[in-house]
């Protein structure tokens, strides 16, 4: 095979941890593809993580080693500055710095872009380099580059994906083993999906970051991640998935946004599919994202949203864009939101009140005559329609019983209220569960 007379790029890497180390691996293990089609040599020159001793037996003898962050970003020999520290402090640090030193950035770090990509984005127009973060969002799957511009002809309508694998998981083996959220928890933190703090993952917090990005780049807009809802999945209780599946649905965590007349949907929260859906049959740890364009209607894309070479695979590839797009100007290079900086609109979002959704209900009434009559006026009386009910049969020696109802689209706020009057009713006790639907399907 005849030597490509290639150019170099020479990277530095913040952080050696589970994405680091993947990156470094795959842009080892790969170098003569990627250099077959880039025309450029990608060079790990200096990697920057606190245990020296650790990284300096993991990788070749040629790369420096150092526990100080911003040796790299201040490295003159260094072109491209890839941050896999996490955070949105120290990060943020780095990463303006960086830019100011003329250097292009790629980032996995989904929080540092969702809260502060607005102010990096600027700074990186300002000083003429790349910050790309494919990997910020599902991991090893190009839902970045299918938004910015595998989808470039389309209008976007809505984005809806399951966009974190601790959660899918968890759901996943509460449907199929009748198991509760904490038994699955503590399974799920054993076998590594869970951090010990999971708060973020089952909070919703990790998908509603990854959302705002999504959104942004849908629909030209800045990062709005302060307004998103956000709602996990600590309160599911394992009886609704039972009854979600007896009605032909799965419960999944969706992070969804939508264009509509009124504003833009940014919202994070459990939400029950079709199970016909391809999307609903997503299972374990794995991601996918529904786009719905005007042209091409819905896409699907789905793969692993975590690991150390599916994350990598997403980095790298940022990487090569930087090689062959480096010596471009930013006119000529894809925006970052995909819409032209001038043409970025700030789009209000609507908040959860205003939100139209389809609902399942489930109530646990007295097994007594005029309970469903005084519940179905209730919603009559707020406009919202009945899809479809089911009863459960008290068990022995019980006087309650469970009520599912599904309803047709209404707006939330209807919603509320209707369910502030079923819960006062004297035959009803306790909470209503109330989870939203969403048919994914135009």
């Amino acid at each position: 095979m005849k030597q490509l007379n290639a150019g170099t790029l020479n990277v530095g890497i913040l952080g050696l941890g589970t994405v680091g180390g993947g990156t470094y691996k795959v842009l080892t293990r790969n170098a003569a593809e990627i250099t077959r089609r880039t025309g450029v040599s990608i060079n790990v020159v200096q990697i920057a993580d606190r245990n020296i001793e650790h990284v300096k037996a993991t990788v070749a003898s040629n790369v420096d080693v150092t526990d100080d962050a911003f040796a790299i970003v201040n490295n003159p020999e260094v072109n491209v500055v890839v941050e896999l520290i996490g955070g949105y402090t120290l990060s943020k640090e780095l990463v303006l710095k960086a830019i100011a030193n003329k250097k292009h950035v790629v980032t996995a770090n989904k929080a540092l872009i969702a809260l502060h990509g607005n102010e990096i984005f600027a700074a990186a127009k300002a000083n003429n380099v790349i910050v790309a973060f494919e990997a910020a969002v599902a991991g090893g799957i190009p839902i970045i580059k299918a938004l910015r511009e595998g989808l470039g002809a389309n209008r976007i309508e809505w984005v809806a994906g399951i966009i974190n694998g601790t959660t899918n998981f968890i759901l996943t083996e509460m449907r199929e083993k009748g198991l509760n959220f904490a038994d699955v928890l503590g399974e799920a933190q054993r076998l590594g999906y869970a951090e010990a703090d999971p708060t973020f993952d089952v909070e919703g917090i990790d998908a509603a970051h990854k959302l705002t990005i999504m959104s942004a780049i849908a629909f030209g807009m800045p990062m709005k991640f302060e307004q998103a809802y956000t709602e996990g999945i600590t309160q599911l209780q394992q009886v609704d998935i039972k009854y979600a599946e007896e009605l032909g649905y799965r419960v999944k965590l969706l992070g969804i946004t939508k264009r509509t007349d009124h504003g833009v949907e940014l919202r994070v929260h459990p939400t029950l599919i079709p199970e016909k859906r391809l999307v609903a049959n997503v299972n374990g740890a794995m991601n996918a994202v529904v786009v719905k364009g005007d042209a091409v209607g819905p896409t699907l894309y789905y793969g692993a949203g975590a690991g150390a070479e599916p994350t990598a695979s997403a980095v790298v590839a940022d990487l090569m864009d930087i090689a062959r797009l480096i010596d471009a100007t930013s006119a000529q290079r894809v925006p970052y939101l995909a819409f032209q900086s001038d043409q970025v609109q700030d789009l209000a979002i609507l908040p959860i009140e205003e939100v139209q959704s389809a609902y399942y209900l489930r109530l646990r009434a007295s097994d007594k005559p005029g309970v469903l009559a005084d519940v179905t006026k209730i919603l009559g009386d707020r406009d919202i329609s009945i899809d479809a009910m089911m009863q459960k049969e008290p068990d022995d020696n019980e006087t309650e019983a469970d009520i599912v109802i599904l309803t047709h689209i209404t707006v939330e706020k209807n919603m509320n209220a209707a369910i502030a009057a079923v819960e006062a009713l004297t035959a009803i006790t306790g909470k209503v569960v109330r989870i939203r639907m969403e048919e994914l399907a135009k």
